[in-house]
């Protein structure tokens, strides 16, 4: 086992069993797929308990603290029992053949890998405008001002050396985790590349992000890390 997916799930009943069943049939790397509930109160803990009988790489943990994307991954973070982690969400927006080519990039010895959206063989499928354009310009702005290794900082799909998620002090509320992450281990010296996926939007469910709810947190991390770089000058 090399590598630990960390899956947040929050009231995913009508995903969750076919997202599982396809990492289990997709993901040839040797694994553990740690499925996080996050406080739901509809029948997606019953459902994976049922998907562990089939699939023993499967594993069901809770999320203890307050509800929330950010403690969720926490909760999977600090229970993964490899060296490589990499978040999938329940609703199968990921590619998750992407997972090989990013375990590459890991390889070639890089530490962090983003997978993105917006660069080519990299596509966005579905979903609201508006947040395309706002992820879309916030990697682009901090790609070329800021020469930070990605065009995708606001996709949560990325591969992580555990080591350096043991590192970072985690501030964020919500979603914009996945742009903190990055951030951080850029500053502190990591490795970061990115690789090509697809991204589509749910067909079912709702989701929980809302992007003018968010959008001060997404931005409190775009001014810390242009204050960094402006720092360190």
């Amino acid at each position: 086992m090399i590598l630990s997916i960390v899956m947040p799930a929050h009231n995913e009943e009508e995903n969750i069993g076919d997202c599982i069943a396809k990492v289990e049939s997709t993901v040839d790397i040797p694994h553990e797929l740690i499925v996080v509930n996050d406080h739901s109160n509809d029948a997606t803990a019953e459902i994976v308990k049922g998907m562990m009988k089939k699939y023993p790489s499967v594993r069901l943990i809770n999320n203890a603290a307050a509800p929330g994307f950010v403690n969720t991954l926490k909760a999977g973070f600090a229970l993964a029992q490899t060296q490589l982690i990499v978040p999938v969400m329940g609703d199968l927006c990921d590619d998750l053949p992407t997972i090989k080519n990013m375990l590459k990039k890991i390889g070639e010895g890089y530490d962090v890998v983003c997978g993105s959206r917006y660069i080519s063989g990299g596509e966005r499928n579905g979903g609201s405008k508006l947040k395309a354009f706002l992820s879309r310009a916030a990697g682009r702005s901090l790609y070329h001002i800021l020469g930070i290794p990605t065009h995708d900082i606001a996709n949560a799909f990325k591969m992580y050396k555990k080591e350096i998620l043991d590192r970072i002090t985690i501030e964020a509320k919500g979603f914009e985790i996945s742009m903190e992450l990055p951030l951080k281990a850029y500053y502190m010296g990591y490795k970061i590349t990115e690789v090509p996926t697809v991204w589509k939007e749910r067909t079912k469910g709702a989701s929980s992000f809302k992007v003018f709810r968010l959008l001060p947190n997404y931005i409190k991390f775009y001014l810390w890390a242009m204050f960094n770089k402006f720092k360190a000058r």
